[in-house]
């Protein structure tokens, strides 16, 4: 089918006739006159259809059928992008379409999150919606330019594992031909191990976590954005190099999805310089905590990210220095104070984006923390193969897609930002 996306047709105009196809988006029925406004993946055209014939045929066309129509493009300032189509043929390419559970040809959705989600196939064609999920597609696009321009591998790694990454609760259980198996919480052991065979990889995938809790943040599957890289000195290399994917993934939102930005009325992230940083120690006695507190607590990370805004007139805080007790049992502790470990976890305007750091990278050491938490070292004896044969001083971090998209667009709830979610109560659509 040869067709002019509704974006081109401004360089269409007095050049001849020109075919468009897409979903009638909205009719209005004058007198004299009915006005279709067509939309297709690029944005809307405008039709105006005046001969008795072709009215009475759209007239029985009813909005969300698909349609192909020729016509003359003509300037009309009034029309979206100055240009509308006169003296139309239409063409149905779908059988009339049933009504909606939603009018999407309103400027605002105008439902709740509930039947939003129940709906998801209808309601992600709202060109509001459809700008959310055009901003994650430019921050992947981003995140893979970029590290493939700094010499990064992607790779794909099991999500169906034998046990579990970070530990043995949260996760899915399955029937893996009458063995236990589980959907894998994350490629962490996988890109650790290929940090061995390729230096810097990376992978875009999604990840399971079982999640007991009904909130605003949390999701049963997510994607994962993972990076592994070797030859670090220690965990503020990790940070540098999370500084740059995320202006990266600014920038491929600003050139591949601008017109989404202005769609919703997003302010972008302005991803500083230098990312300021704070000790976990510190981070403690400016929210006022107890010392001996294992962890920040949400309403501790929204202190902090008001704080950064305010000292530093950043949106990203990186706090560093997790005690070793909250960290997995690959950290590298912090030379000196082994109570704390060389990682961090980015704040993004107030919530915790990315967990990153040093990863432990010599046998011995993987023996000794095994075996001070009572783990079994042959639990993890593939991974500690690699270990046992000359893995570099190495790091990485993970992005959660989803949230990532949900505070650029500073939406309430992260299913904001989730084309289907899965979640404690939601297994359909």
């Amino acid at each position: 089918m040869t067709r002019t996306l509704c974006s081109a047709l401004p360089t269409h105009a007095r050049t001849g006739p020109v075919t468009v196809a897409g979903w009638i988006h909205r009719r209005r029925q004058l007198a004299n006159v009915t006005f279709v406004v067509l939309r297709d993946r690029s944005g809307l055209a405008q039709i105006v259809v005046t001969e008795p014939q072709v009215r009475e045929q759209v007239s029985r066309l009813p909005e969300e059928t698909v349609v192909r129509v020729t016509g003359t493009a003509s300037a009309n300032a009034k029309a979206p992008g100055g240009v509308e189509i006169i003296d139309p043929t239409v063409h149905a390419l779908s059988a009339p379409a049933e009504p909606t559970p939603v009018e999407l040809w309103r400027p605002a959705l105008g439902v709740g999150l509930p039947t939003a989600l129940d709906h998801a196939a209808i309601t992600w064609r709202h060109p509001a919606r459809q700008a959310v999920w055009q901003i994650a597609a430019a921050s992947l696009a981003g995140f893979r330019r970029h590290l493939d321009g700094a010499g990064f591998t992607e790779v794909t790694t099991p999500k169906i594992v034998g046990g579990s990454t970070e530990s043995g609760a949260n996760v899915f259980a399955l029937d893996y031909f009458g063995k236990t198996a589980y959907l894998a919480q994350s490629p962490q052991l996988y890109k650790q191990m290929l940090t061995g065979v390729f230096e810097r990889v990376y992978e875009v995938g999604p990840v399971f976590r079982a999640e007991p809790h009904d909130t605003a943040r949390h999701l049963a599957e997510y994607v994962s954005l993972d990076v592994e890289f070797g030859f670090v000195d220690d965990h503020r290399d990790v940070l540098a190099l999370l500084r740059t994917v995320l202006a990266a993934m600014v920038d491929a939102i600003r050139e591949k999805a601008g017109a989404a930005v202005e769609t919703i009325g997003v302010e972008l992230p302005v991803v500083p310089e230098r990312i300021p940083v704070v000790h976990f120690e510190e981070a403690l006695e400016l929210v006022g905590a107890r010392p001996t507190e294992p962890d920040l607590a949400p309403e501790h990370e929204r202190f902090l990210g008001k704080w950064a805004k305010e000292r530093f007139d950043s949106d990203f805080l990186a706090v560093e220095g997790y005690p070793a007790v909250k960290r997995p049992f690959y950290t590298h502790p912090q030379p000196g104070d082994a109570r704390w470990t060389n990682s961090f976890d980015l704040l993004f305007r107030g919530l915790e984006l990315v967990t990153g750091g040093q990863r432990l990278h010599n046998h011995a050491d993987y023996l000794t923390a095994l075996a001070a938490r009572g783990a079994d070292p042959a639990e993890y004896a593939p991974y500690l193969e690699a270990m046992r044969h000359g893995m570099p001083p190495h790091g990485g971090f993970a992005i959660g897609l989803e949230r990532w998209v949900a505070r650029v667009i500073e939406a309430g709830n992260v299913r904001e930002a989730t084309l289907f979610p899965r979640d404690i109560h939601r297994l359909h659509p």
